[in-house]
């Protein structure tokens, strides 16, 4: 038994509509490796349980696994926001979220986040950040503003398989570049809190002061 595997059998059950999500993200999707999965959605669920936002927003849906564990947190009243810039998607993953027993708290978004997000005009208790990479800092400093005090980034994926211990990457290797950028300015920031969880690829908890 791996140590990822003992991890799964002391944490809750994914439940069934999620684990069959996460089977035909594995069936029908050419990246199933992006969808959060059991460990990650079971985190996501108690930091929403934990932080009770009334306003999330998630920039990049993939096939809805956290849109769903995030909006299974949240308490009544509360909405998620989720953007997916890939209009091939959405046939996937609408269904998923429109079946789901959360559909009420869940408004699902097709087209770039940049363009969208001023359009929502909301301010936000919790971002979830999983989309391009390359486009964190654009990201980060396009909802900071739009962030309530105390509230709450999570980024995904800051830890890149490692890659971000390169000194220096391959110029083509934007992903990894950008990623290396965006750690060094939360690193830096004075207007946040911030910790890495090795969680997965990597989890920033960043909180606005």
């Amino acid at each position: 038994m791996t140590i990822d595997e003992y991890i799964l059998q002391h944490i809750d059950a994914e439940g069934d509509y999620l684990n069959a999500l996460y089977r035909d993200t594995h069936l029908r999707l050419l990246y199933p490796r992006m969808a959060s999965g059991h460990l990650q959605g079971r985190m996501l669920k108690m930091f929403v349980q934990m932080i009770r936002p009334r306003q999330v927003l998630e920039i990049g849906t993939y096939s809805g696994y956290s849109a769903l564990c995030m909006a299974e947190g949240l308490p009544d009243g509360a909405t998620l926001h989720t953007i997916e810039i890939n209009d091939e998607q959405e046939d996937f993953t609408r269904p998923w979220l429109e079946n789901s027993p959360y559909a009420d708290k869940i408004k699902f978004y097709i087209g770039d986040a940049m363009t969208l997000i001023p359009q929502l005009n909301q301010q936000f208790d919790l971002v979830f950040m999983d989309a391009d990479k390359r486009k964190y800092i654009d990201y980060y400093e396009l909802v900071l503003p739009l962030l309530n005090q105390g509230g709450y980034i999570i980024a995904d994926n800051t830890l890149w398989d490692g890659h971000v211990l390169e000194e220096h990457p391959h110029p083509n290797d934007q992903q990894t570049i950008r990623i290396k950028a965006f750690n060094d300015m939360v690193a830096a920031d004075t207007r946040v809190e911030k910790v890495i969880l090795p969680l997965r690829d990597g989890l920033t908890l960043i909180r606005k002061k």
